[in-house]
This record gives structure tokens, C-alpha cells and sequence, in this order.
């Protein structure tokens, strides 16, 4: 591995860079606490946003990376203690973790390696990506985002051709074949001649401590704090996914890097072996049969379409055909819609028949329409509404909303049934 170079860089300037940063293969660490205080943190768990009481705990070192430089803050443990979040405050990583530690105790520091190593994978990625783009090309990257599955770098230019992408991309390979040293070296200021040579976007306001540049070794030199591969071919590959339109003429670059590429291949052909087994066909002619399978869909959903709309026309027309009917009309459609419901009430069209319709999973959520006059809206759509567990509006005569039991159907018939029946109405 490779760590900072000695020659340029004091004793006194490299014991203010953490033990992550200066030596990114590092996986555990024993260290000091220097402070614990109560803290509470905002977080997602299970989709969720919940606010979670602990302790921010600031060690003497740390193995775990806190976020910066568009990469993630690392995950671990403090002797056997979860660390929930890892965030900086001046030349310090601050750990926020569920329980306290005592000031002056000896602790034992894990990292999450697949995790770190992921990140390491992405973010080397990434530098190698922009610095050949930018070379070879002038695409200069404004910004990038890592993310959980798949990463993009927002390139300043409008468009990237196919030929421009394919050939960033062999370069990349090219790169990583030739197994290229990485090494970060610390400066103790930014007035420092080297540090003026490197590519940045400037140092962050709160910046304090030395100065660290990620060098590819005849490639790029990068002001960057994050953690880095000690050589390219760690980075095993890179693939390029395609490019998609960024804001402002810009460009994302989407890409994968290193056990991700495995991943994202490993997750293609199982998308493959499933649709051969539901196709029937070759992956070769997967597209295609794709493409047949969804014209002939529109066309089953056009004709289904019409066949309602004419069973919604029939069933109002045997409604007023029979003499016998009453002012009451009734009816459940599991494949019914919205407009399948306003065509029976507008055939029907007479303020004399209260109308109560309903459509979908008869065991599970639905719409429900009433129709009837005002006085008959405004009492009963609110407690239909209730009953049904939904919610709904009304105008113009007419009440409807979703339904979320419609298996209290019946008892909806039952108040709707006993008011006409309180008015005299027949049902």
C-alpha cells in the first residue's frame, strides 16, 4: 500500500490528518476518547424519518471516514458499539453512537470494510473518470454523486457522444491494467506551490489542518480528503452506464466501478434468465418481443376500454327499462373505473334515483360514486365516505372519492337503504 510521501510532507502536519485519511487500507485502530456529549440525530430507518437520542463521542484518532468530499461517512463499530453517523468538526471525526463512553478510555475501532471499500472503489473511480474526460475531451466535472447502486459525474458540456463515451471508457481500463499508483500527500498550507498545481474547486470554508492532494501517478493530482485505492487495478474495472441529461447544458455520466461492475452484471443476466423464461425467446429478441407484447396490450386496453363504456350503457338502460326499479340503483364493478361510474349516472340521469356505485377489490380499496339530489349528497356521502373508510368530495350532486373497505359495502347500502326509507322512498 501506498501512504503519503515523507519527503514532502512534517511529522507535525501528518498527525493532524486522521488515520483513515493516511492510511485508507486501515481497518481497526485503538485510540482514546477525548469527549462524549448528548446528541440527537436525524435519520431514515425503513423509509422513515425518526429522530434517535444518543451521544456524540470525538476520539484521539479515527479509522472511520467522516463524510466529505461527495463520499459517504463510514460505518463501524467502537469497541463493539454501533456507530450510527461519522461527521467532522475542525480536524476531529465526531461518532455519533446510541450509548456514552467514558473520557479517557481506551476504545477499539472497526470499520465496515465492504462498505469503506465500496466507497474507496467509487470515489478512486470517479477521480480516474474525470481526469481522462477531462484531458481527453476538456469535459471539465462540476459536481458527482454517489449512490447506493450506481454513481454519476456532472460533466460541463451538453451532450456526450456514443464514440466519446466508448472510448472515455477504454482509456479508464487502460488505466487500471497498467496498475497505476494512488497516494494522497499531505502540504501544511494552501500557499504551498504543489497545492496551487493540483485540480480543485477550492477548499471548503470550514477547512482547517493540512492540506491533502490524491495523486494517480501521471494522471492528475486532486485536492481531496476522502479515502482512495493505493492502485488503480484495486479498482478491478470501470463501466461507463450511459449518459443522461444534468441541469443547465450539463451532463451525468452514470458509472460503476470495481465490485460493482460484478454486481450490476450479476443482476443483468439474472433480469436476462428471467425474461428468456417469461418470453420464451432468446435475449437477442428480447426487445423486440417486448415492444410486440406492449402494442398488443394498448390494443386489449383500447377494446376493454370501449367494452365498458357499452356495459356501463347497458346496465343504465335495464336499470330504466324496467318498471319495476324503483328509485334506487345499486351496482359493484371489480373492473370498473371512474368514468365507467359517471357514464351509468349520466345515462341514468334522473334526480328521482339515488345512484351508489362502487369499483375495485371488493375485499380491499376501491372508488364509490353517489349521485343523487343535494339534500341526498350533502347527508349521505360524508357517512358513506366514513364507512368505507375513504375519503371523498361532493358537487353538483354527485359524492366520490376512494374507498379503502369496500367490503363495508353492505353497510353503506344499509344507511343509504334505511334514509330513503325514512323519506318514503322506494328502493
Amino acid at each position: 500500500m501506498h501512504l503519503p510521501n515523507s519527503r514532502k510532507v512534517h511529522e507535525k502536519v501528518r498527525d493532524m490528518a486522521l488515520a483513515c485519511q493516511k492510511n485508507s487500507y486501515l481497518k481497526e485502530l485503538n485510540t482514546v476518547v477525548k469527549s462524549c456529549e448528548p446528541a440527537t440525530l436525524k435519520t431514515v430507518l425503513s423509509g422513515k424519518k425518526v429522530k434517535l437520542n444518543g451521544f456524540e463521542v470525538i476520539l484521539e484518532d479515527t479509522v472511520l471516514f467522516p463524510e466529505g468530499g461527495g463520499q459517504p461517512d463510514d460505518r463501524g463499530k467502537i469497541s463493539g458499539v454501533e456507530v450510527l453517523r461519522v461527521t467532522r468538526k475542525g480536524t476531529d471525526g465526531v461518532h455519533f453512537t446510541p450509548t456514552p463512553f467514558d473520557i479517557g478510555s481506551n476504545v477499539h475501532l472497526e470499520v465496515d470494510w465492504t462498505r469503506r471499500f465500496d466507497n474507496m472503489q467509487q470515489h478512486s473511480g470517479q477521480h480516474l473518470v474525470t481526469a481522462i474526460a477531462d484531458s481527453v475531451y476538456g469535459f471539465k466535472t462540476t459536481s458527482w454523486n454517489l449512490g447506493e447502486k450506481t454513481s454519476f459525474i456532472e460533466l460541463d458540456t451538453p451532450k456526450v457522444s456514443n464514440d466519446q463515451l466508448e472510448n472515455i471508457e477504454n482509456i479508464v481500463n487502460e488505466k487500471i491494467r497498467a496498475g497505476i499508483a494512488m497516494y494522497p500527500t499531505l502540504y501544511e498550507n494552501a500557499e504551498d506551490p504543489e497545492v496551487e498545481k493540483a485540480r480543485a474547486r477550492g477548499l471548503p470554508d470550514d477547512h482547517v489542518g493540512p492540506v491533502r492532494i490524491v495523486t494517480i501517478e501521471g494522471i492528475e493530482a486532486n485536492l481531496c480528503c476522502g479515502t482512495h485505492v493505493s492502485n488503480l487495478s484495486h479498482l478491478q474495472s470501470i463501466k461507463l452506464l450511459g449518459v443522461e441529461k444534468g441541469k443547465k447544458n450539463h451532463s451525468n455520466l452514470v458509472f460503476v466501478a470495481g465490485n460493482r461492475v460484478l454486481n450490476y452484471l450479476g443482476t443483468a443476466y439474472n433480469n436476462e434468465k428471467a425474461l428468456t423464461g417469461l418470453l420464451k425467446t432468446g435475449p437477442d429478441q428480447h426487445a423486440e418481443l417486448v415492444e410486440k407484447t406492449q402494442k398488443n396490450l394498448k390494443i386489449a386496453q383500447k377494446s376493454a376500454l370501449t367494452l365498458m363504456r357499452d356495459l356501463a350503457i347497458l346496465e343504465a338502460k335495464m336499470f330504466k327499462s324496467n318498471g319495476n326499479a324503483g328509485n334506487y340503483f345499486t351496482l359493484h364493478r371489480k373492473e370498473g373505473d371512474s368514468e365507467f361510474m359517471n357514464i351509468i349516472v349520466n345515462e341514468i340521469n334522473s334526480g328521482d334515483v339515488l345512484i351508489f356505485l362502487t369499483t375495485g377489490d371488493e375485499k380491499g380499496a376501491g372508488l364509490f360514486l353517489l349521485a343523487g339530489t343535494e339534500d341526498q349528497i350533502s347527508h349521505l356521502g360524508p357517512k358513506v365516505a366514513e364507512v368505507l373508510e375513504g375519503k371523498g368530495a361532493g358537487k353538483k350532486g354527485k359524492f366520490q372519492g376512494k374507498a379503502n373497505k369496500l367490503n363495508k359495502r353492505t353497510e353503506a347500502e344499509i344507511i343509504i337503504k334505511d334514509y330513503l326509507k325514512n323519506c318514503g322512498i322506494n328502493t
